[in-house]
C-alpha cells in the first residue's frame, strides 16, 4: 500500500489499475496464500506503462501539444528558465499531468516515467544495443561499459539524434535515458527524479541479480558554470542521493552544450571523491 500510494500520489485511476493488475491479472497474485509485495506494484506498473493503457496513452499524447511542451521541457532538463505562461501550467494541472501544489513538479512517479519513455519510444527501438553484452558473468550490470559506449555513440551521433526530439532542451538527458532504457528495460528498472530549477536529472537503475539487488545513481548535469565547480556541485549531489537510495555505485554525466567547444575537451572519464569520500565515475559528454 506505501508503494501504491508513492507510484500514483492517491491517482484514483492508477491506484485501481495497479491494484487490477497486481491482485487479479497476475498469476502469483491470484494466489490469495501469497501476499502482494512491493514488488509485485512495480512489476504491474511495468506492465501498464508497456501496454499503453489508454489513460496513459492518452496523456502522453498530451505531450505533443506546445501549451504542455512549454511546461515540461524544462522539467525534464532541470533547467531554472520559465518559458511558459500561468495558463500553460493550469492547464497541466487541470490534465493531472502536474502537482497542484510547487514547486513545479510531475504529479507522481509513473507520470514521471510515462513521460520520457513516450518522448524517446521510437527512438528507443532503433537502438543496435543489447542486454547481454553488459550483463557480466555473475549478472551483474556493468554500467560503466554501458556509459562508455553512450559516450562513443553520443560523439558519434548527437547532433543528428537530438534534432529529432521536439523536446530538444532536453534532448541530451533524453537520448541517455533512451539508450539506458534499451538495455536495463530486460532485466531491471530505471527510477527516475527532475523537475524546475533543480539543474539535474536524477536516474537510479535498479537491477536484480540472484537474491540481491543492486543500485546504481547516474547524475545527469548540463555545463552552466565552469567545469570544475559544476563537477564539485554535482559530486556531492550524487552523493547525496546514492545515500538516500542506500546506492552502492554512482556516475556523474556532465553535457557540454556550449557552441564552439571541441570533443576532446568535452569527452573524459575521471574517477572522483565528494567531500564525504565517496568515489563517484565522471563522464563529460
Amino acid at each position: 500500500m506505501e508503494t501504491i500510494w508513492t507510484q500514483t500520489q492517491g491517482q484514483p485511476w492508477l491506484v485501481n489499475a495497479l491494484a487490477y493488475e497486481a491482485c487479479f491479472k497476475n498469476e502469483t497474485g491470484q494466489d490469495r496464500s501469497q501476499p502482494i509485495t512491493a514488488e509485485a506494484i512495480y512489476d504491474a506498473r511495468e506492465q501498464l506503462i508497456l501496454r499503453r493503457e489508454i489513460h496513459l496513452d492518452q496523456l502522453a499524447d498530451k505531450l505533443k501539444e506546445d501549451r504542455v511542451r512549454r511546461v515540461v521541457e524544462p522539467l525534464l532538463s532541470g533547467g531554472e528558465e520559465r518559458r511558459f505562461i500561468d495558463r500553460d501550467l493550469e492547464y497541466v494541472r487541470d490534465l493531472g499531468l502536474v502537482a497542484q501544489e510547487r514547486p513545479v513538479r510531475i504529479a507522481n512517479p509513473i507520470y514521471a516515467e510515462v513521460v520520457p519513455r513516450e518522448l524517446t519510444w521510437v527512438i528507443q527501438e532503433e537502438f543496435e544495443q543489447e542486454t547481454a553484452w553488459y550483463v557480466t558473468a555473475d549478472g551483474n550490470l556493468d554500467v560503466v561499459a554501458l556509459l562508455t559506449e553512450f559516450q562513443t555513440f553520443f560523439r558519434e551521433h548527437s547532433e543528428h539524434w537530438v534534432t529529432r526530439f521536439q523536446y530538444q532542451e532536453a534532448g541530451p538527458q533524453l537520448l541517455l535515458q533512451a539508450f539506458l532504457q534499451r538495455v536495463v528495460n530486460s532485466g531491471g528498472r530505471i527510477e527516475r527524479e527532475y523537475g524546475l530549477g533543480r539543474m539535474r536529472t536524477d536516474l537510479l537503475i535498479v537491477w536484480p541479480q540472484g537474491d540481491q539487488t543492486r543500485k546504481i545513481v547516474i547524475e545527469c548535469k548540463l555545463l552552466h558554470k565552469s567545469l570544475e565547480q559544476t563537477i564539485a556541485e554535482g559530486l556531492e549531489q550524487t552523493a547525496e542521493y546514492m545515500d538516500r537510495c542506500a546506492a552502492e555505485a554512482g556516475h556523474l554525466v556532465i553535457f557540454d552544450r556550449r557552441a564552439g567547444r571541441r570533443w576532446e575537451d568535452k569527452v573524459f572519464h575521471r574517477r572522483r571523491a565528494s567531500e564525504g569520500g565517496v568515489e563517484i565515475d565522471v563522464w563529460g559528454m
